[in-house]
């Protein structure tokens, strides 16, 4: 076996024959900080940005411990599942199992997938047949849970991915349930993009002993692949025509349209179908929480093999999607956060790899926008489109009060005497009308009441 970086682990040689099989060749930042760690046993807390290896990072010590346990001894001591990795969405479990399958490959460790939109009895076979490691969504583990199809006695490791992401699907009871019924002296793995969420202090005291925490990034560091460009828009329909000079002018390969709702996805996908050209063709696909399982791995699937080029989605596909050739990232709808905007844009630029992010910003998301550059402390790019060129330029500035002011009071007098009008103020005289209004507001003013007041125009 040719010598790598990897060797430098201790790692079982089965994951060294398929790590070289793989062609992998030198280990992330996060895997070579976490995976020596991990091989001691302790449970882990790590923080790093997407894309940056985590998988492999949690898969690698995960599967050593599992195969520190011969073939006979497993034959004479029967267990069953060993392994659990719960992540929240299916598109990242699915993928997780095909990096699990590569890593195993030299080794006898099989893997099952247990997520919603499969047979309930099909998964309860796949529990019967006990494989060593199953990657889950954490709602369909629970069922399972609740009727009983599964044993996590035995489970030595734990692993939460993307465990923020899980958090903010209101997915923390479920993911506690689970920690509850794996056996108490397992070991666990915590891997998430940001440590900053609010209910990490719970999940942390209830699923993890004592953990080593690896901070890679603070959740706002950029990747410095990914070029980050503004273009203002004045209304939906302005960002329509902007997403069709984007696909016409743009170089791009694989894109990923970002929207808010399912709605827009599907109007969007329709739209650019309708308009592409014979000359540059846009094969578009959708992706979003209303379609099968089915659908949504035949869409990821058209992607990757190049019958589709574009993709529009919901913030189902900003986590764990991991596909080759990505370079051009459009938020139709600017994201509801930054952390979202992170994951959005991480879709690109991956593995070294160069990738464009462009946000379509009308009136309506320019406080959005902004506060996504001061979570992430920069100011994106801005950019024009020759001939659509947006009429709103950003919000307007208001002039404080003082020597502008002054100046304004000053023509306006000017003004005023240019055009024969005195401008003292002179008191008017009292009808009995206001006579009675001055009498009113004081009898109410002795009453506890306040006089009305005139709003300043600012």
């Amino acid at each position: 076996m040719s010598d790598s970086f990897f060797s430098g682990f201790e790692l079982d040689l089965r994951l060294k024959q398929a790590i070289e099989k793989a062609g992998f060749d030198e280990p992330s930042p996060v895997q070579q900080q976490a995976i020596p760690v991990a091989l001691t046993g302790r449970d882990l807390l790590v923080s790093a940005e997407t894309g940056s290896g985590k998988t492999a990072a949690f898969l690698l010590p995960l599967m050593h411990k599992l195969l520190q346990k011969t073939v006979e001894q497993e034959r004479a001591e029967p267990s069953s599942t060993r392994a659990l990795v719960l992540v929240p969405t299916r598109e990242l479990a699915i993928q997780i199992v095909k990096q699990c399958d590569l890593l195993a490959s030299c080794s006898h460790l099989k893997t099952g997938l247990i997520i919603g939109g499969n047979s309930f009895k099909y998964q309860q076979a796949i529990f019967r047949k006990n494989p060593e490691i199953i990657i889950a969504t954490p709602g369909r583990m629970a069922e399972h849970i609740s009727h009983a199809s599964c044993d996590l006695t035995d489970i030595e490791v734990l692993v939460l991915d993307e465990a923020d992401r899980m958090l903010d699907l209101g997915l923390a009871e479920d993911v506690i349930r689970i920690a509850n019924n794996c056996n108490g002296s397992r070991q666990t793995f915590l891997f998430s993009a940001t440590l900053t969420h609010k209910a990490f202090a719970a999940i942390e005291q209830d699923i993890l002993d004592n953990p080593e925490i690896i901070k890679l990034n603070a959740g706002r560091q950029q990747n410095g692949n990914i070029k980050q460009q503004v273009i203002l828009a004045d209304g939906d329909e302005h960002k329509d025509n902007l997403l069709s000079a984007l696909f016409e002018r743009q170089e791009f390969t694989k894109a990923l349209v970002f929207c808010n709702t399912r709605a827009q996805v599907n109007r969007l996908c329709g739209l650019i179908r309708y308009r592409s050209s014979a000359e540059k063709p846009q094969r578009a696909g959708l992706l979003h929480g209303d379609m099968s399982q089915e659908e949504r791995r035949d869409t990821v699937s058209k992607l990757r093999g190049g019958s589709l080029n574009i993709i529009f989605a919901t913030d189902l596909a900003a986590r764990g999607l991991d596909i080759k050739g990505v370079d051009l990232i459009i938020n139709y709808d600017v994201p509801r956060s930054g952390t979202d905007y992170t994951h959005r844009i991480g879709r690109t630029g991956r593995a070294g790899e160069e990738g464009l992010a462009v946000a379509l910003v009308s009136s309506n998301d320019w406080n959005l926008m902004s506060s996504i550059e001061r979570f992430l402390k920069v100011r994106l790019e801005r950019r024009k489109l020759a001939g659509l060129e947006a009429r709103y330029k950003g919000p307007k500035k208001l002039k404080s009060s003082g020597k502008a002011a002054g100046s304004k009071k000053k023509k306006n007098k000017n003004n005023a005497a240019k055009m024969g009008i005195n401008s003292k103020k002179t008191k008017p005289k009292k009808s009995g009308k206001s006579e009675s209004r001055e009498s009113s507001e004081g009898d109410r003013s002795k009453q506890g009441f306040s006089p009305l007041k005139k709003k300043k125009l600012v």
